[in-house]
């Protein structure tokens, strides 16, 4: 695998120059082996914050753009405005191929800082030196990454091979492994990260490295995607119940993407901000200005599209879309994401990339608990997300489960979406309403707005390079 090769002892060293604004850290000496990385507190950090440093450095990379388009083009969330290219039109049609460079990236960019993980849990494992408080952080939080890494990976591509180590040798020809064994893995890296992490960012109040609070959520994700109801509605409780995180209430709500907001679990800062760029988020999905409206991104209309999915009153609608109208004849209007509202400025930074918000937690609640037949709690679950988007009058009583799911259907496309693919990974997970086993809820909906649609497609394909450096890989079904 391409992906697990390439990543010379150089780039982990260099981390600590483009990180300084997560965290002080003196530049290392050019000469300084692995080992000694790992010696005092400010060099072992700056290999794990350095990660998130990279995540977010470029357009179009794996924490930005790149996870947000796939999930949005390949669901029914949005379209690309402008002139496309073949591999947008790809997902948009739902038949990518393994040669697609975007879906080479959503391969080879989670393993390449996954085996920037490993390294991290290696040398801070090793370790003498290191005081404990910081080891504890350190380990926590590459744990907490590699299992986040694999989320993504698993739910992206099915089974996919487990790296937990950093033997090239051994993982260049790895076979993929289950999903469910990936899982497995997720949810022990997951719980070994919540015991470590702290629950308090730092003094600076940055929310820019994961808590105990971003591992909680995430493992009420991984519960509740592999049917552990009662666990998900444990690990999502024990979220809402934290004192740090809060919902953003009535106009408030544009505040929600700001740097460091009350609602934010875990942000990334962009660090490549030329140009006066906040977010790659907002640099992309906002117009570029009043007098020539025209954005990147248009919402989807029509029969099944996300436009016409807000109820009337929705604050969503009306904080978190922008709209302009064409000087075309007769003029069309069109929707866009807007949940970034700053495309550049020249001031301060004050937006931050999100990656996992306060939100789901209710959301993950209320699905766990509709699952567990605990209507009502899950309906309050809801009501609560409800409240805050402007809806005074509570939803009547739900009657079955599911009615209650497309309940959580509902809200959770309206609350999430453009969002780490929420809307892509929901439509993939739950079954269809059709009483199919063989059938999602993506056979269900996705028909609607891709005449095309085939059910192979809630996987994307193993990435050509990957299968031709690594033999062992097998193809998705759907794909040669």
């Amino acid at each position: 695998m391409k992906a697990i090769i390439y990543i010379p002892l150089v780039a982990l060293l260099s981390l600590s120059v483009s990180c300084k604004k997560f965290v002080d850290i003196d530049p290392p000496r050019t000469e300084l082996s692995s080992e000694s990385l790992f010696v005092n507190d400010k060099t072992a950090t700056s290999a794990m914050v350095g990660i998130y440093s990279d995540m977010n450095s470029y357009n179009y990379f794996y924490a930005n753009l790149l996870t947000m388009f796939m999930g949005g083009m390949g669901s029914d969330e949005f379209t690309y405005a402008l002139t496309s290219t073949a591999e947008f039109e790809e997902f948009k049609n739902n038949n990518v191929l393994s040669t697609n460079r975007f879906v080479g990236q959503l391969w080879s960019e989670p393993y390449a800082y996954n085996y920037r993980a490993n390294a991290v849990i290696e040398g801070v494992t090793a370790s003498q030196t290191l005081s404990p408080q910081v080891k504890n952080q350190l380990l926590g939080e590459a744990k907490f990454m590699r299992a986040f890494f694999h989320f993504y990976l698993v739910n992206t591509f099915g089974d996919v091979p487990l790296i937990l180590d950093t033997d090239v040798q051994k993982n260049t020809n790895l076979s993929r492994t289950p999903a469910a064994e990936v899982y497995k893995s997720i949810i022990a890296d997951l719980i070994d990260a919540k015991n470590l992490l702290a629950i308090n960012y730092p003094s600076t109040g940055e929310r820019t490295r994961p808590t105990k609070g971003a591992a909680t959520l995430l493992l009420a994700r991984a519960y509740l995607y592999t049917g552990n109801n009662v666990q998900a509605e444990i690990e999502a409780a024990e979220v809402i119940s934290n004192p740090n995180y809060q919902l953003l209430q009535g106009a408030n709500m544009n505040k929600t993407f700001l740097a460091n907001s009350p609602e934010a679990i875990w942000q990334l800062q962009v660090v490549n901000n030329g140009g006066s760029r906040n977010t790659w988020e907002g640099f992309t999905m906002t117009p570029a200005s009043i007098t020539a409206p025209v954005a990147y991104y248009r919402l989807t209309k029509g029969a099944g599209g996300l436009v016409d999915a807000f109820e009337p009153g929705d604050l969503r609608r009306t904080n978190w879309t922008g709209s302009y109208t064409t000087t075309a004849t007769p003029p069309l209007t069109h929707t866009y994401p807007y949940k970034y509202k700053i495309r550049t400025n020249p001031g301060p930074i004050t937006e931050y990339s999100m990656v996992l918000r306060y939100a789901e937690a209710y959301l993950i609640r209320a699905e766990a608990r509709i699952q567990l037949n605990k209507l009502d709690l899950g309906k309050q679950d809801l009501d609560v997300i409800r409240s805050r988007a402007g809806f005074s009058t509570p939803l009547p009583s739900i009657a079955s489960i599911p009615a209650g799911m497309l309940r959580v259907e509902q809200e959770r496309r309206v609350e999430l979406f453009t969002e780490w693919g929420h809307r892509w990974f929901d439509l993939k997970r739950w079954k269809s309403v059709s009483g199919d086993a063989t059938k999602t809820r993506a056979d269900d909906v996705l028909p609607l707005t891709k005449p095309s649609w085939k059910s192979t497609a809630i996987l994307m394909p193993i990435p050509s390079d990957a299968r031709k450096t690594n033999p062992n890989l097998t193809p998705n079904p759907g794909y040669n």
